[in-house]
């Protein structure tokens, strides 16, 4: 009887439409099987959802990528950096205590004023990353807004919008954290683009602790995720992406270790990127040296080795379709980050062979640092300060170029 129902349904379907034809075809399967079945069709469903939505997101790329190519060819520039000065109110809060200013609105303007101002700022600086309270700041008279001293001189204005590494991952103890600020972040990009910025920076933080195995896998995997989906949110809203991947020099480790760490974060984050669909010709990475910690006595000596690995690292791990890679300074000293980005230059003109990229700069402390020290909380050393932020700014060029 069975036999001969199964021999009715499959006659029947021989002649009823194939999408009919799945829909039926577990009448007589095992409930199991057909749980199974449910969740094969539940899948086909998400993946259609998930191309319709990619689909759309690519119309969307699309009506931006033309100021998208234009913003990354800026940001690309030979012998031209990025400066960083995106620091939060309790981070910049740290450095005028170094030279005992008050922490205030008023103090953090005329900062950021002062180095927008420098004279020559645009031979050394294509763009600038801001802290929201920047992005919306006028100048100390009130006739305009500091973006528009820097479009004025052609650098263009960037955002940072992560709100912290405050998600724990991995395990309770350990420190591992994932980047907060996802929520609303497609709100935001689009109320930054009308605010002027045409760049935004998202910054990962992972940690490297021999004696624990970390970075674990899970914070990784969590961070290389946000990453991807904060480039893809950023693409799709007007705005370059700068994807940092930062391993905090933090400890005693040595720089092979560095490098084994540095090359698997760099792996991961591409394997998402493109996950993700992120164009990676619009986009530039911003990543650590590869250096040894700063609790290893190597950490400011070995400059061969960290060019060599540096270099080995990104030829093998970044795409020749990403336009730039500017490095963060990662608690080098001033002369050390100049160095060393000097140094991997010279080293890959002996080897007779161009970087498929632009290798540059995005700096905050290794350019800010002699600057800072120069004012002193004293408006009167205004000059004084410029001169010394441009110094450090010429020198980064150079450096970026080779020719230091």
């Amino acid at each position: 009887m069975i036999l001969r129902a199964r021999l009715c349904v499959s006659s029947f379907l021989s002649n009823y439409p194939k999408e009919k034809k799945e829909d039926y075809s577990t009448l007589f399967e095992h409930p199991k099987t057909r749980r199974k079945a449910r969740e094969r069709e539940r899948e086909r469903e998400r993946e259609k959802a998930t191309k319709a939505t990619t689909s759309s997101s690519l119309i969307v790329t699309m009506s931006f990528v033309e100021e998208l190519k234009a913003t990354c060819a800026k940001l690309s520039q030979k012998g031209k950096g990025v400066l960083a000065a995106d620091e939060s109110t309790g981070t910049i809060g740290k450095r005028f205590q170094s030279i005992d200013v008050e922490n205030v609105e008023e103090n953090r303007r005329f900062w950021r004023e002062t180095l927008f101002e420098a004279k020559d700022v645009e031979k050394y600086i294509s763009g600038v990353i801001l802290f929201e309270e920047t992005l919306y700041a006028t100048t100390e008279d009130g006739t305009q807004r500091l973006t528009e001293i820097l479009t004025k001189n052609d650098i263009v204005p960037g955002i940072k919008v992560d709100k912290g590494a405050t998600i724990q991952v991995g395990k309770d103890g350990d420190g591992e954290t994932d980047t907060n600020g996802m929520d609303g972040l497609g709100d935001r990009c689009k109320e930054y683009y009308k605010a002027g910025a045409r760049f935004a920076k998202w910054r990962a933080v992972l940690k490297i602790d021999v004696e624990k195995a970390l970075p674990s896998a899970d914070a990784v995997e969590a961070n290389a995720k946000s990453l991807a989906r904060y480039a893809k949110i950023c693409q799709e809203n007007g705005l370059v992406p700068i994807v940092e991947p930062e391993i905090v020099p933090d400890g005693g480790h040595d720089v092979e270790v560095s490098r084994t760490v540095t090359k698997g974060v760099l792996t991961k984050v591409f394997e998402h990127l493109k996950k993700e669909n992120v164009s990676l010709e619009l986009m530039v990475l911003k990543p650590n040296m590869v250096t040894p910690g700063s609790g290893n006595e190597e950490s400011e000596k070995d400059d061969l080795k960290v060019a060599e690995y540096t270099n080995e690292v990104l030829l093998e791990c970044v795409p020749e379709t990403v336009p730039a890679i500017l490095f963060l300074s990662g608690g080098q000293s001033e002369d050390a980050a100049s160095r060393r980005l000097n140094l991997m230059h010279k080293l890959q003109k002996e080897s007779g062979k161009a970087f498929p990229w632009t290798l540059s700069y995005s700096y905050g402390r290794a350019l800010q640092a002699s600057a800072l020290k120069a004012w002193s909380g004293d408006n009167g050393n205004a000059s004084k300060a410029q001169e010394a932020f441009i110094e450090k700014a010429k020198s980064c060029s150079l450096a970026s170029l080779g020719e230091l």
